[in-house]
């Protein structure tokens, strides 16, 4: 169903500032178009008229909610899919107020349904390796091979996460036997760096064509400009195609790997947590019912029965 013309132009300028602005995934764009759409489709019904932005504005909570139970019902969506869209239409309603003063406090006021946090999805020993090895034999130029290889040895042997990677600058090098990481909230901690890893990154300063000062980004992108997270992104997307491994091999994946990898070699759940730069201990805790499960397959698939 076309929405009207005034709330289609002005949920077309919300996407248009997700994607260009706060530079939102295609896949997110289209996912939060989805979901407008069929909001604003539901309001012009319940409402009996134009879901015009004016209108959208002075909705109640009970109008909100009436429509999370009609996606629930009709479309059969999951709690964690109806607190992604609750999640998309407080940024819309957020956006309207900045960008056009059209305020509604009774929808941001509503929560979506709880939803427990996803199993951490780790790569494997073999896969881990896989995708190191992978990045090595790339064909491209002998630096970015460097480069692409040092930053996933980093995020596994160093469980980082890959904006922490990216924001390793000079100043750093050479890594020393634990170097000062500040992760979420700017929480400080230090992580051991291997000798492995401490070799990979050597190799690829040895190899880069730019002079990596103190205070300039240690990993480069082609035209000498910093790394983002987007390119380690689709390097790794490009190796999980062409290695035949699955969806869940990100580079996120690599520090998941790190802990579960430590957890199932005797490391003890706190020393995981300051590791990984958790603030609660209960979310490392997740990586122990991930290596419960696998030790259960495990289990299951040799153990001979009577």
């Amino acid at each position: 169903m076309a929405l009207p013309l005034t709330s289609q132009a002005v949920v077309e300028e919300w996407l248009a500032h997700l994607a260009l602005e706060r530079r939102a995934s295609p896949r997110t764009v289209a996912a939060y178009r989805a979901c407008l759409e069929s909001f604003v489709s539901f309001l012009a019904a319940h409402l009996d008229g134009p879901a015009s932005p004016e209108a959208l504005a002075r909705i109640s909570a009970a109008d909100f909610r009436a429509y999370l139970a009609f996606r629930r019902s009709e479309d059969h969506l999951s709690s964690r899919s109806l607190a992604q869209a609750v999640s998309a239409i407080r940024g819309f309603y957020r956006y309207l107020d900045s960008r056009h003063g059209l305020s509604n406090e009774d929808v941001l006021r509503v929560r979506g349904p709880r939803v427990a946090p996803a199993a951490p999805r780790p790569v494997s020993v073999v896969e881990a390796h896989e995708l190191v090895a992978g990045a090595s034999d790339r064909p491209t130029v002998p630096w970015v091979t460097a480069r692409d290889r040092a930053v996933l040895i980093l995020l596994w042997g160093c469980g980082l996460r890959i904006s922490e990677a990216l924001s390793l600058r000079g100043g750093d090098l050479p890594l020393p036997e634990s170097v000062r990481v500040i992760g979420k909230g700017d929480k400080t901690r230090f992580v051991p760096v291997l000798q492995p890893v401490r070799d990979a990154i050597g190799a690829y300063v040895a190899a880069a064509p730019f002079q990596i000062g103190t205070d300039d980004p240690l990993f480069r992108a082609t035209r000498g400009g910093p790394l983002r997270p987007r390119q380690v992104q689709a390097l790794v997307q490009g190796l999980r195609q062409t290695l035949g491994l699955p969806e869940s091999a990100t580079p996120h994946a690599l520090r998941h790997a790190f802990a579960s990898h430590l957890l199932g070699a005797g490391a003890d759940l706190r020393s995981i947590q300051e590791l990984l730069g958790h603030a609660s201990l209960s979310t490392t805790q997740r990586y122990a019912a991930v290596d419960a499960a696998g030790l259960m397959r495990a289990y299951a698939g040799a153990h001979p029965r009577p």
